[in-house]
C-alpha cells in the first residue's frame, strides 16, 4: 500500500472554518483527518502540502516512522502549525489502515476498554438567573458534568473583556448554581486563558470551598511557574491543556503535578501517535483524560477511538449544542444517545467527509480581538 495523494481542504462549518485533510492510497482505501487550528486554515494547509511532497509514495502503515520524518525533517521542529497538520495527518493514517484491516481505529491503539465514553455539556447562559435555570434543566437530563462559561456585565461592546468585573459576577453566580443542583454534579468553569495569577487567584478565593470541581484554562499556559503560583492560591482542580501542542508541551505539567484534568486536544498536540503517549504519561501520574473538542464530526470520531483505547478517561467535551454538522457536508458522523456515545464499531473512524462541500472559495473568518476599557488588547 503506498499513499498518492494528501489534500489539506478548508471549509466553511457554519460559523466558522475547518480545515480537513484526506490521505488516499493506491489501494483505494482513504482515510480523513482535521486540524484543531480553527482560524489559520491556510497556514496549516501549506504545511501539509510541504508534507506531501515527500509522503507520496510512502507506506501508510508506517504511522511512527512518518510521524518522526515529518516533526524532524526541517531545523525548526515543532509549534502548532506544524503539529497541527501532523495532527490531521496522523488521524487520517489511522483512519486508512484501520478500514485497509477493516476494524475501528482503536483496534490499531490496544483494543476498546469502555461500552460507551462519557460526556460533559456546556452552559452558555448568561451569569444570572438564566444560568442557574440552564444548569438545573441538564441535570434533570441526566449530565453527569456541567461546564460554565465565564460571566460579563451587559455591555454595548461585544469585544469589551474586563476580568475584574467578570470575576466579581461569575463568583456570585456560580455559587448559586452549585447551592441550586447540591453536590452531585460535577461542576466546573471555562475561564478561556483570560486572566492574570492574581485575578484567578482571586476568582477561586471569592468561591466558597466545593463550588467548582475544576477550572479550565484560567491562565495562559507558556509559563509552567505561573500555574505553580496559582496552585499555592487555590485547591481548585485544574483541567488544561488544550493549548499544548506536543507532549513536551505536557511534560513539566504531568511531573510537576499542575494539571490534574488533561485537556488532550487529538487535532494539535500529534495525532493518535503523541496523544497516546500522553494518556499513558498521565495515567502514571493519576491524571484523567478530559479532551478539547469543539471541532467537526472528524475531531469527535477521533476522540471517541481515544476515549476507548485509554483506561484513564473522564470526559468528552460535547458540543452538539452549539456546533451542528448537516449531513450532506458528513454524510456519516457520529450521533450522541443522550448524554453519551456509543463506542463505534465499524471500520476506520466511522466518519465520511464530501469533499465538493469544500469547493467554494476560502472564506476568512477571524477569532474576536478582546480588548480592555482602556483601549489595550487582551487575549481571545
Amino acid at each position: 500500500m503506498k499513499i498518492t495523494d494528501v489534500k489539506a481542504l478548508p471549509v466553511w462549518g457554519g460559523w466558522r472554518n475547518l480545515c480537513i485533510v484526506k490521505v488516499e492510497t493506491d489501494t483505494g482505501h482513504h482515510g480523513w483527518g482535521e486540524s484543531g487550528l480553527v482560524g489559520r486554515e491556510l497556514a496549516v494547509q501549506g504545511a501539509v502540502l510541504h508534507f506531501r511532497e515527500f509522503l507520496i509514495g510512502r507506506d501508510p502503515r508506517r504511522i511512527g516512522a512518518l510521524w518522526q520524518e515529518m516533526y524532524r525533517s526541517q531545523y525548526f521542529e515543532g509549534g502548532r502549525v506544524l503539529t497541527a497538520a501532523i495532527s490531521a495527518i496522523d488521524v487520517a493514517l489511522h483512519d486508512v489502515v484501520a478500514r485497509s484491516l477493516d476494524v475501528p481505529v482503536y483496534q490499531l491503539l490496544g483494543g476498546a476498554q469502555r461500552a460507551y465514553v462519557p460526556c460533559f455539556t456546556t452552559s452558555h447562559a448568561p451569569m444570572g438567573p438564566e444560568v442557574v435555570e440552564d444548569v438545573i434543566g441538564m441535570v434533570a437530563r441526566g449530565w453527569p458534568a456541567i461546564r460554565c462559561a465565564y460571566g460579563e456585565p451587559e455591555s454595548e461592546d461585544d469585544r469589551l473583556f474586563e476580568p475584574r468585573e467578570s470575576i466579581a459576577l461569575t463568583a456570585e453566580w456560580m455559587t448559586k448554581v452549585r447551592e441550586a443542583v447540591g453536590n452531585g454534579p460535577v461542576l466546573g468553569l471555562e475561564y478561556h486563558h483570560r486572566l492574570s495569577v492574581a485575578e484567578a487567584a482571586s476568582f477561586c478565593q471569592k468561591l466558597p470551598r466545593g463550588v467548582l470541581d475544576f477550572i479550565e484554562e484560567p491562565i495562559r499556559d507558556e509559563t509552567p511557574a505561573a500555574y505553580q503560583s496559582l496552585r499555592s492560591m487555590t485547591d481548585v482542580p485544574f483541567a488544561i491543556g488544550e493549548e499544548f501542542s506536543s507532549k513536551w508541551a505536557f511534560l513539566p505539567y504531568v511531573e510537576q503535578g499542575i494539571v490534574n484534568l488533561a485537556r488532550v486536544d487529538i487535532c494539535n498536540v500529534g495525532g493518535f501517535t503523541e496523544a497516546m503517549k500522553v494518556a499513558g504519561w498521565c495515567e502514571a501520574h493519576y491524571v484523567d483524560m478530559m479532551p478539547h473538542n469543539p471541532l467537526g464530526p472528524i475531531s469527535t470520531a477521533a476522540n471517541l477511538h481515544f476515549a476507548a483505547a485509554v483506561p484513564n478517561y473522564a470526559w468528552l467535551e460535547e458540543r452538539t449544542s452549539d456546533l451542528i454538522f448537516d449531513d450532506e457536508m458528513f454524510p456519516t458522523q457520529p450521533k450522541i444517545e443522550g448524554v453519551r456515545y456509543p463506542v463505534p464499531t465499524g471500520p476506520g473512524l466511522g466518519v465520511e467527509f464530501n469533499e465538493e462541500a469544500a469547493g467554494g472559495p476560502f472564506r476568512f473568518w477571524e477569532a474576536p480581538h478582546l480588548h480592555r476599557r482602556d483601549g489595550s488588547y487582551t487575549n481571545h
